[in-house]
């Protein structure tokens, strides 16, 4: 039976927790101390496994809301991804990859290559990686990207952006190609890029190869300069081959 005194205390307890911000020390003290008394563990074990619990708790959260954050349109993990029918390119330099070193050496990534070959989900699938291992990331289309660019320039909120977009550990630029821009836009991603290159990780999926990159640009100087500094040491990976996404497709339909 819990006595008058005991409930004023557990009520103390739950409110100083509240006050605190310690949510796993309020949902889970009342089990870890029923447990510390069948266990006759020590003062100091028992501080110590409600203050794991709440770092526990705090850590985790903290990975969720840096993917939350990061935007994704989809979760695409790596471990959902079947290396072997990757193209040729990307089965060789995937465990390279995926040890995420190229973000702490601050290298690019550039998936390029034809349609439904594996590079967004690859991209994505590296961002939440990127974002439980403790790093910043942002993940946006080419296309939002810009006007997001075009509508902060206007707005002038355009330098706080920079100082945003400077931060992050890994900016995901996807679909690189399917849309060509006017000179503003062409102007401002440059920029951008630019304010990163050879600090922070970039990685852009594309399906043009380099050479046709004036296709969207609009402006040799603009794009010469553009591959110059997104591919310096960078990791260049060849996505063409088979269609990733059909033969999935094809999977799937089989199972029905």
């Amino acid at each position: 039976m819990i006595t008058n005194e005991k409930k004023t205390l557990y009520s103390e307890i739950e409110t100083y927790a509240d006050y605190l911000k310690m949510p796993a020390m309020k949902k889970g003290y009342l089990e870890a101390i029923k447990d510390a008394n069948l266990r006759d563990i020590s003062y100091e074990e028992f501080i110590w496994s409600l203050l794991q619990r709440e770092c526990d708790v705090r850590q985790e959260n903290a990975k969720q809301d840096r993917v939350r954050r990061a935007n994704f349109p989809m979760k695409k993990h790596l471990e959902d991804l079947i290396v072997k029918d990757l193209p040729e390119d990307a089965q060789k330099k995937f465990k390279a990859l995926s040890s995420l070193d190229f973000i702490q050496s601050g290298q690019n990534v550039i998936l390029a290559g034809n349609p439904g070959t594996g590079k967004t989900h690859l991209g994505i699938g590296l961002g939440i990686k990127a974002c439980l291992a403790g790093y910043k990331v942002l993940f946006a289309t080419v296309p939002s990207l810009i006007n997001q660019l075009k509508e902060s320039r206007s707005e002038k909120t355009l330098r706080a952006l920079e100082n945003k977009f400077e931060k992050y550990d890994l900016v995901i630029a996807d679909e690189l190609g399917y849309i060509s821009f006017d000179k503003e836009g062409s102007e401002l991603l440059f920029t951008h890029l630019s304010l990163r290159a050879g600090r922070k990780s970039t990685l852009i999926t594309t399906n043009l190869s380099f050479e046709r990159w004036d296709e969207i640009f609009h402006d040799p100087v603009l794009t010469a300069a553009m591959i110059d500094r997104l591919t310096h040491k960078a990791y260049i990976v060849n996505m063409n081959g088979n269609s990733y996404r059909l033969k999935e497709t094809s999977e799937w339909v089989k199972q029905q």
